[in-house]
């Protein structure tokens, strides 16, 4: 294991990240950083691992979620509720950026690890706390996980088809989009307000809120009728004949994005269905039901690669429903690096979704694997100035791992 190794690429170099995060929203976020050149330094204890690592599958026995989430970091292992290890965590604090937490509200504050306490001994500090509901408000204490941010935040009774119940998203909505991207735009907008004014500061992320925006096009519907917006109705998600998804001959689905009229007229012509040219406007559900059944009926006379090579000929919208084993294959997928492999020392050649954000001049790109528990343990101490004997001593004592 490489004993000094930190980023050697990307626009976020000079950064210094102290992640305390667990399971997915943060973790994601600050790996999102680490590709983009960011020193992300995972902190874990000896006794409270990052849950993620329980979960199966495993290669080896790493979880393949913990890989998935957490490469380009460095890996400390530290108990920092004793006392020792609070002090240690507070040193490193001194040189760090960032630190980002995902505890309920008013947990690092009862450890002596608020951000009041962490300003005291770095008033540059960025403090990021990823909660479910926010640091305020009657549901601030309250538990919580993805589906019901979504469900309380309205994208889940949005989602799933006209008349029947939601249907829980194939991802991870509020954990990703209001988790893990969010932390990442609070760290960079942080960074900038640091830089114009020269002190820290404590971002709230709470995922909630953070996952609102995504039902912005609902809201405004909503605003501008003063009507409820029933699930599958929606001009962008099942209300639109010209813009659903169908099945085709074989089983498979295609999804038709001719949103646009002229897309619509395009493909009317290219497959000799003039007479649908000018049913697209909704006058009614009735009528959407009525154009979505003979379009449907349509696809279904050929399969799935059919549609595929009609659309790349004649530029249709028309594009694949993958299932997630035949993302990998796509041509585009490969050709902007969306997929990578890595060696990792004991679950051998690993997997992961590529860094989605291409720089010119500071190109972001994964550094190493996830880290084995523990594995910079000890060259994190003694960047910090803490000795040799200090080091083993602490081993001893079992408050680091490394």
């Amino acid at each position: 294991m490489q004993a000094t190794r930190k980023p050697s690429a990307g626009p976020l170099q000079g950064i210094k990240i102290l992640d305390l995060t667990r399971l997915l929203p943060g973790p994601l976020g600050a790996m999102m950083m680490a590709d983009m050149g960011a020193e992300v330094i995972k902190i874990e204890s000896p006794t409270f691992k990052d849950y993620a690592r329980n979960f199966p599958p495993f290669l080896d026995k790493e979880a393949a979620i913990y890989l998935a989430f957490n490469r380009s970091k460095r890996s400390l292992v530290l108990d920092y509720k004793a006392d020792e290890g609070k002090a240690i965590l507070l040193e490193l604090v001194k040189t760090a950026d960032i630190v980002m937490e995902q505890f309920r509200p008013g947990v690092m504050d009862r450890m002596g690890l608020g951000y009041e306490d962490l300003k005291k001994v770095n008033p540059k500090i960025i403090y990021v706390s990823i909660t479910g509901y926010g640091q305020t408000g009657p549901y601030r204490d309250k538990a919580g996980h993805d589906l019901n941010y979504i469900s309380y935040a309205g994208a889940l009774g949005i989602t799933g088809e006209q008349g029947k119940a939601p249907v829980i998203p194939g991802v991870q909505t509020a954990d990703i989009a209001g988790g893990s991207y969010m932390s990442v735009i609070a760290c960079l907008a942080a960074l900038q307000a640091r830089h114009t004014t020269g002190v820290g500061q404590f971002v709230d992320v709470a995922m909630m809120d953070s996952v609102m925006p995504l039902t912005v096009t609902a809201h405004a519907a909503f605003a501008a009728t003063n009507q409820p917006q029933p699930r599958g109705s929606l001009f962008l998600s099942g209300g639109l004949a010209n813009y659903n998804v169908y099945p085709c001959q074989d089983g498979k689905y295609v999804a038709l994005g001719t949103l646009e009229p002229q897309f619509w007229m395009k493909f009317c012509q290219v497959t000799g269905k003039g007479e649908w040219m000018n049913k697209i406007a909704p006058t009614s559900n009735k009528a959407v039901q009525a154009l979505y059944e003979e379009v449907k009926a349509f696809f279904e006379t050929q399969p799935q690669q059919y549609w595929v090579d009609l659309s790349d000929q004649h530029d249709l919208l028309i594009s694949p429903v993958y299932d997630i084993h035949e993302v990998e294959n796509d041509p585009q997928v490969q050709a902007r690096e969306m997929i990578v492999e890595q060696a990792h020392p004991t679950a051998g050649k690993v997997k992961t979704i590529g860094v989605p954000l291409k720089f010119s001049e500071t190109k972001a790109q994964p550094a190493w694997a996830a880290p084995v528990f523990g594995a910079d343990t000890k060259a994190i101490l003694r960047e910090a100035g803490y000795s040799e004997a200090q080091i083993e001593a602490w081993v001893a004592q079992k408050l680091i791992v490394g």
